[in-house]
């Protein structure tokens, strides 16, 4: 809940910084205070023009006009400086949304998440068990910046919140947004790009172009080749202008490429929700002022098209009303942030950086804290006095010479005792007991390799079927759902139980968490990787590897079993995931690490991971033989060796079961992903007497 029932909203704009302190006036409404508009000398979009300058001079207008005091302050960052995804849940327990999420978020957001701000809203509508979340994100250099550019001139905001989003908030606390509200397009036309929010009952989504009221203002200085202050005044006085007509003549092509953007915009959204119904479309912001806009993008989109003349829930009291009326277009996201600070905001996604906070509520405290230590301080005193006193009584009864003797022989003989070594346990030696463990499971990845080779080809048998519904206008291609390109295990040996933190993050502890609860049993680690030319690389991977583990985790016939993450597979897709793969780059996969310690099987034999993630030349597969030696390893144990051989004839069998490269019958069309799929082979008690599932000699 907040701690007041006022707040600010900044959004500090391209062309002018905007603000309202609303207060919540508890009759389902909210009123202005205060509201600011404060022009910048220059709009921020033209050319040559020194950015930090502007804001400083009007950020220290701001100040100087206004008493901020201890209100708590919401400001906004645009949309086209941070990130807006949006992705499905798989189906989970409440309790591990949290760490699905921050799985999602490493996929998702295209930077490392130390180096980002970040924060999430999950949406859920009445009519479907589906949970989407929406991720919102910062880089925190750009959010760092912005913030000491306020802290400058003594502003410390409590929320930082994205426009669009801030945008959203507002109409739908102003305009009471709910199941049976039909679906809405929010356009919000800034000076240098457009955010665009679809909002539908229960959800809602975010676009950010590059396009917005500079390049209309763009279009005049090339057409009449005036100054850009005079084209923005030109472009503001149109209507009025006695060369209106070649004004409008002039700005038609941004008219079309705005209703282009807005067209495509919505007709991706539909492509991902198929059962979206949208209905209006809602403008804000100065550039939706132009005649002809409104009638315009009618006709190109067949939709009701309206614009923000008053807010119903918004009161405005007083002179104040006639001079907010005139700039209730540009309100917008103000309002959104002031409802944020009052808690009426229908999204969350606050990118404040948790240690700025910190830091602010410790400065606010330091005064409490400086008299509560005073109280402690006497009381501790207090508390101590008595202790001493009998402490010192104590110390006055020296024990006698008989107990101060046996004390002493005591101390003789544990000394003697630690000298001779009789007190220590001893180190075991496990060698004898690690040769006779490597017997075990022997013809565990004759299964392992029957496994890979069942699930390419029922991924093959889905080929036809997905080119059929997804690879319309592309080169068709019916090979090989999948090439194979890699295969690495590890071992993993048994360790004590974790607590159960959810799925991929630990809660804080030292101890490694276990989220699949898994790390009791032996097992295999086993990561595969696959190239794809199949379209839409990431669902057809979700379809036929991600569904073939999750259906064959226990089997009869099989003498482990398959656990896998939530979401197996990962895919790195051309120019969208680490480098370019159609360039030859190496793929990187949301969350790659270095670490670990393994064998991996590749095309040119079998090579070993060190524990930094490098790889050395230690033991190489060559026609089935293992050859030692190489990259200045020490020379391996006996049991290595023996790991080596198994391995080597695990790769042989892998070698022929499964085609490292397609057929080549024609033209290949480009890859479309590089997918990595993990799971786990998991070695748990037999729970009868029927065969020996520790010691399989691998499938008949």
């Amino acid at each position: 809940m907040p701690a007041t029932n006022m707040c600010w909203g900044i959004e500090i704009g391209a062309s002018a910084i905007k603000a309202l302190k609303l207060e919540a006036d508890g009759e389902g409404g909210v009123r202005v205070l205060e509201q600011v508009v404060i022009d910048h000398p220059k709009p921020l979009s033209t050319p040559d023009v020194n950015v930090n300058d502007v804001l400083r001079v009007s950020l220290g207008t701001l100040v100087s006009q206004h008493e901020f005091g201890k209100v708590p302050i919401a400001v906004s960052v645009p949309g086209h400086s941070a990130f807006a995804r949006f992705a499905k849940l798989p189906p989970v327990e409440p309790k591990k949304v949290p760490d699905i999420v921050k799985f999602e978020a490493m996929q998702q957001i295209p930077f490392p998440l130390e180096q980002v701000e970040w924060d999430y809203q999950t949406f859920v509508t009445p009519d479907s068990p589906d949970v989407e979340v929406g991720i919102f994100a910062i880089t925190r250099e750009r959010v760092n910046e912005h913030l000491q550019r306020l802290a400058d001139v003594g502003i410390t905001p409590t929320y930082v919140v994205l426009s669009p989003i801030a945008v959203y908030n507002a109409l739908a606390y102003d305009l009471d947004f709910g199941a049976k509200t039909p679906g809405t397009i929010i356009v919000d036309v800034g000076t240098t790009s457009t955010d665009l929010v679809i909002a539908t009952p229960g959800r809602m989504w975010v676009r950010t172009f590059p396009l917005g009221g500079h390049q209309f203002t763009d279009a005049l200085v090339q057409q009449f080749q005036a100054s850009y202050s005079k084209a923005e005044k030109l472009k503001r006085e149109a209507e009025d202008s006695k060369y209106a007509r070649q004004v409008f003549q002039a700005m038609r092509p941004i008219f079309t490429d705005l209703a282009q953007d807005i067209q495509r915009s919505i007709g991706y959204y539909q492509s991902l929700n198929r059962d979206a119904e949208l209905t209006r479309l809602i403008g804000i912001g100065s550039t939706f002022r132009l005649p002809g806009l409104r009638k315009y993008l009618k006709q190109q989109l067949s939709m009701d098209v309206y614009r923000i003349e008053e807010y119903k829930k918004l009161k405005v009291t007083g002179d104040a009303a006639p001079r907010f009326n005139d700039n209730s277009l540009n309100f917008c996201t103000a309002y959104g942030l002031a409802l944020q600070g009052l808690g009426l905001n229908a999204v969350g996604g606050n990118l404040m950086p948790t240690s700025v906070l910190r830091k602010s509520m410790w400065k606010e405290k330091t005064p409490m804290f400086a008299a509560a230590a005073g109280v402690a301080l006497a009381a501790s005193g207090a508390m101590f006095l008595f202790p001493l006193r009998d402490s010192m009584g104590v110390s006055a009864n020296q024990p006698g010479a008989v107990i101060r003797q046996a004390l002493a022989r005591q101390a003789d003989l544990k000394r003697d005792a630690d000298e001779a070594g009789v007190l220590n346990a001893g180190d075991p030696d496990m060698r004898v007991a690690n040769i006779l463990t490597l017997l075990e499971r022997r013809g565990i990845f004759q299964y392992v390799v029957n496994d890979i080779g069942t699930m390419l080809a029922e991924a093959d048998t889905a080929v036809p079927a997905w080119q059929r519904r997804f690879a319309e206008g592309r080169p068709p291609y019916t090979g090989p759902a999948y090439t194979m390109t890699r295969f690495d295990t590890q071992y993993l040996p048994p360790a004590a139980p974790q607590q159960d933190t959810g799925f991929g993050f630990d809660s804080g502890s030292q101890a490694p968490a276990d989220p699949l609860n898994i790390s009791q049993y032996p097992r295999l680690e086993c990561t595969l990787v696959l190239s794809t030319r199949q379209p839409e690389a990431r669902r057809f991977a979700e379809e036929t590897i991600d569904r073939w583990l999750r259906a064959n985790g226990v089997r009869a016939d099989v003498p482990y079993e398959i656990v896998a993450p939530p979401r197996p597979s990962t895919v790195a897709e051309p120019g969208r995931d680490g480098a370019d793969l159609l360039s030859g780059g190496s793929p990187r996969f949301p969350g790659d690490a270095a670490g670990g310690r393994g064998m991996v099987m590749t095309s040119e034999g079998m090579i070993e991971r060190d524990a930094m993630g490098g790889v050395g030349l230690r033991a190489q597969v060559q026609r089935g033989a293992v050859v030692i030696g190489g990259g200045g390893a020490p020379p391996p144990s006996a049991t290595e060796q023996a790991a080596d051989v198994a391995r080597a004839a695990a790769q042989n069998e892998l070698d022929r079961t499964v085609p490292l490269t397609p057929p080549a019958d024609g033209p290949l069309p480009p890859e479309t992903g590089t997918v990595r799929v993990t799971w786990y082979v998991v070695f748990k008690p037999a729970e009868s007497g029927d065969g020996d599932a520790m010691n399989p000699g691998g499938p008949q």
